[in-house]
């Protein structure tokens, strides 16, 4: 049986850190985006930027075998610098999904570039529009805001910071790049690292509707999202059936349950977990509605989108042990993808030994009559597309 390296967890951890220190709001993402690229530079990962701004980072060491896409996102919810209001007084109007009861009068902030450190101020209209109080003069005029929280840390084996939404996903998608491309894997890996996804997935969609994607690829949309029965955080990487809009692709889905099985034979220390994420709608619902086929992991988020209890806000964390399972997943689905339809058919392989031993056990008087037999979902969606 083919063996497969761990995951170095060290290596996401640091990775994480390097981008989760490059404060972003959606938008403004070009130190993450930079911080990002270097990465890629340092590890000889080929990439470059669309038309967009979107990141797309590839390994191809074999064309025979259809491209795996690995989908997150570069930004997080934060504000954003309309103009001035005056002496060390800022307009600023907050983009992504935050409940308003959490926006509160003397929060601390930082603006950027910069890192300078200011607070919010009160409420002006109906929108999401606030001032902003910076506590010192600045030099240059900011652009951007974030809440002023702990950037980076490891605590009791969870990474705690203000944006694990999405950097946790895009540090796994490069951890996973580079183990392929150290280990000489035969790939063909697409990572596609996108910008302002907070405000309707702007980076996905025009990655979506280019020609940046070839149409075969399968692609797997990789988030952290907020923890919601049944799933529980330190228990391993989510398969995503699906979110608050869709459901992804039922063999996509079964290829990953299927890698996922093979992977927990091998070592019983791999953990999984498989559900319906229904906390909000990700990036893969962008990609399936443009006709790729689309599938998803994510790792249980705590504060999701930096929500805590009692209405205040506070720095995101994430299972280290979760993250690593989900590098540790996509690495073998990308080595697998050359055995796809054979993973897929497993289960109307099972399905036909289970009809067997029907019509085995059937009286002659009720015994089966039809003949078929299940067939793959490959063969299912070319008889239907045939009508």
């Amino acid at each position: 049986m083919e063996t497969f390296p761990r995951v170095n967890s060290q290596l996401l951890a640091k990775i994480a850190g390097r981008l989760m220190r490059c404060p972003a709001s959606p938008h403004h993402e070009d130190a993450v985006r930079t911080e990002a690229e270097q990465i890629c530079r340092e590890y000889g990962l080929n990439f470059k930027r669309d038309s967009y701004g979107n990141l797309l980072v590839r390994i191809q060491t074999t064309k025979a075998i259809r491209p795996f896409a690995l989908a997150a996102h570069l930004d997080h919810p934060g504000f954003e610098i309309i103009r001035s209001l005056g002496k060390q007084k800022w307009l600023a109007r907050f983009l992504g999904g935050v409940p308003d009861e959490y926006f509160k009068s003397g929060i601390p902030v930082r603006l950027m570039p910069g890192a300078i450190r200011g607070k919010l101020g009160k409420r002006i209209g109906k929108q999401k529009e606030f001032e902003i109080l910076s506590d010192q003069p600045l030099e240059t005029v900011p652009q951007f805001a974030v809440w002023e929280l702990e950037d980076f840390a490891i605590r009791n084996q969870q990474i705690h910071g203000r944006a694990c939404d999405d950097l946790v996903g895009v540090a796994a998608t490069l951890t996973a790049m580079i183990a392929l491309k150290q280990s000489c894997a035969r790939v063909n890996v697409i990572g596609v690292i996108s910008l302002a996804e907070e405000v309707g997935f702007h980076g996905a969609l025009a990655v979506a509707t280019s020609k940046e994607l070839p149409k075969d690829s399968l692609i797997v949309s990789l988030e952290t999202s907020r923890e919601l029965p049944p799933v529980k955080m330190g228990k391993g990487v989510i398969v995503r059936v699906g979110d608050r809009t869709s459901i992804f692709d039922s063999a996509a889905t079964r290829f990953l349950m299927e890698v996922g099985g093979d992977l927990k034979k091998r070592n019983k220390a791999f953990q999984f977990q498989r559900a319906l994420m229904y906390g909000g709608t990700c990036e893969a619902t962008a990609y399936q509605e443009y006709g790729f086929q689309t599938t998803a992991v994510c790792v249980a988020l705590g504060n999701y989108h930096n929500c805590a209890d009692r209405k205040k806000i506070d720095a995101e964390y994430v299972n280290l042990a979760d993250a690593s399972s989900m590098v540790e997943l996509l690495m073998s689905a990308a080595r697998q993808m050359a055995n796809y339809p054979k993973l897929i058919n497993r289960l109307p392989l099972r399905l036909n030994k289970l009809l067997r031993e029907a019509r085995k056990h059937a009286s002659p008087k009720t015994r089966i009559k039809e003949r078929g037999k299940a067939r793959g979902i490959a063969e299912v969606e070319k008889s239907a597309t045939s009508h």
